[in-house]
């Protein structure tokens, strides 16, 4: 989310639950420490009733593992950790740029600014390209990983906040409590759910990660980020990061340099956030430890016949003997 002004969520509430073929029991895997599942092409989309007995998410806190220096001139939209870098984009009209940083010493080895028209939004990173969306411009931006040559424009009917990626398809926000699923070779809209936390929609859903299955999104202009089921639009789990806005750093304007920015270190298993205007990148662990999940959150607008779900199901139980972060 944005600068000075903030913004009313759409009215439509639409709920699209992914049609999934399982079989046999489900074999659990962690959030943070779990291999991810293989993309599929094939994918269909049916709508859900709502779930009038679905339970508010519990709620869980943090603590601070470690701390990065942070450029605090950037406004902080979207975040990306990938090879070894940051990969941040920042917003403010006439301010917005992408950057290529140094997680330790917070230097920016490169960057690239957006005209003062556009208002840098998500980005995520898909193959060879980073891709950038823009606030109320409805114009994203593809551009090469390495040298941040851009590559080509695409447009979409939403306001544009978060961007992130299952493996297959693109995850959209728009500050609603909708996420979009996206085509990310046409940039179509394949498929749209509604998030709730129990029976409640959850709006202002901002800067976004995909890590092992579900869907982390910061919550406008709150210090939450809840944990997305994408095949439901459930959150099950709803982080108070309460108190990290206040280390030292300056936040003089408290009502728009809030949390935002969520990036995942997959190789090293490292949560990282950051907010607007902040000083500092912290790498953080949730406290308690979050439970274990389903396949159903990891095999998102996916078709797998039985002989591919027992191998998946094998490589977890491997997986399962690893110690996550708690």
């Amino acid at each position: 989310m944005r600068g000075p002004l903030g913004r009313t969520g759409k009215l439509t509430v639409v709920i699209v639950l992914i049609t999934l073929v399982l079989a046999g029991g489900a074999t659990a895997s962690h959030y943070l420490g779990a291999p991810h599942s293989t993309p599929s092409s094939s994918a269909s989309a049916t709508t859900a009733t709502v779930n009038s007995n679905a339970p508010s998410a519990p709620v869980y806190t943090y603590k601070v593992a470690d701390a990065y220096p942070h450029d605090a001139t950037a406004f902080t939209e979207g975040l990306v950790y990938y090879n070894g870098f940051l990969y941040e984009s920042s917003g403010l009209y006439g301010n917005s740029s992408l950057r290529r940083v140094d997680l330790d010493s917070g230097q920016i080895l490169q960057i690239y600014d957006l005209p003062s028209q556009y208002f840098g939004e998500g980005i995520t990173v898909w193959g060879n390209t980073i891709i950038q969306l823009t606030w109320q411009n409805n114009t994203g931006f593809v551009y090469d990983l390495s040298s941040f040559t851009l590559i080509q424009n695409f447009s979409y009917p939403e306001q544009g906040w978060g961007l992130t990626n299952n493996g297959s398809q693109l995850i959209m926000s728009d500050g609603t409590a909708n996420l979009y699923f996206l085509n990310p070779q046409t940039f179509q809209q394949t498929g749209e759910i509604t998030v709730r936390d129990g029976t409640s929609p959850v709006d202002n859903l901002n800067s976004l990660a995909y890590i092992n299955g579900s869907v982390f999104a910061n919550v406008w202009p709150t210090n939450d980020i809840v944990v997305i089921n994408p095949g439901t639009g459930q959150v099950t789990a709803r982080i108070d990061l309460t108190g990290l806005e206040k280390t030292p750093g300056c936040h003089c304007d408290v009502e728009n340099d809030v949390l935002n920015g969520i990036a995942y270190d997959a190789q090293n298993n490292l949560l990282l956030v950051t907010g607007k205007m902040w000083s500092e990148v912290y790498q953080i662990q949730i406290m308690p430890q979050l439970p274990a999940q389903s396949q159903q959150h990891r095999f998102l607008n996916q078709q797998l016949d039985a002989a591919s779900l027992v191998a998946v199901q094998a490589k977890d139980v491997c997986s399962a003997r690893r110690v996550p972060v708690p």
